[in-house]
């Protein structure tokens, strides 16, 4: 059976049981039963389909399970990135002190020398995020087209092209697609239905 199921798809044994079924119909009618070897090789295929879907659902839970464990492994492993990452600006920044509190420029080991060197650009540091006026900040914002249209719409139109030019990335959004569909409206460039999906169980 297992031979059967390893060598052959699930269409494939699906295939051959219609034409077994075809065959054994066509006995029944011509001799009144059917042969034994016929009998015999419908139920090897009745088993290696039975087969074949038991594989077919331990390599997807197998699959799942080890989806889970690449995105757990991700977390966890970002996780310790982060926490490296921390580990160094600190441990810099302790050194970067050291150095400046005694007017050094660098420190030398036999492998390595910590050297503080000035920036070739100015840092702003926040004081006040509160106290920070709008116009000095960049904007994320996450706009219901409709919304976004209403507001294009009052805007002169270079205020409104200047505002549609910083646009970096727009989702279709499926709520407000299928809520249209609910009111019979046609949404172009859409087309709703009603998938399917597979579960093992």
């Amino acid at each position: 059976m297992a031979s059967i199921a390893e060598a052959s798809s699930l269409f494939e044994i699906d295939m051959e049981l219609d034409g077994l079924l075809e065959e054994i119909q066509e006995q029944v009618e011509s001799e009144g039963e059917p042969s034994e070897d016929l009998v015999a090789r419908f139920q090897q295929f009745c088993e290696a389909h039975s087969e074949k879907v038991d594989r077919i659902g331990r390599f997807v839970r197998m699959m799942e399970a080890r989806e889970q464990l690449c995105r757990s492994e991700a977390a966890r492993l970002g996780d310790r990135a982060r926490a490296a990452a921390n580990k160094v600006e600190r441990t810099k920044n302790m050194v970067l002190y050291h150095l400046l509190s005694r007017d050094l420029k660098k420190v030398e080991g036999q492998q390595f020398t910590l050297r503080a060197q000035k920036n070739t650009q100015d840092s702003v540091r926040i004081t006040d995020e509160g106290a920070l006026p709008r116009c000095y900040c960049r904007i994320n914002a996450r706009i219901d087209g409709v919304i976004w249209e209403t507001v294009l719409s009052l805007l002169p139109e270079e205020l409104a092209k200047t505002l549609e030019s910083s646009v970096q990335e727009a989702r279709p959004n499926a709520d407000a697609i299928k809520a249209a569909a609910m009111r019979n409206e046609t949404v172009p460039g859409t087309k709703i239905y009603r998938g399917s999906h597979l579960r093992v169980v």
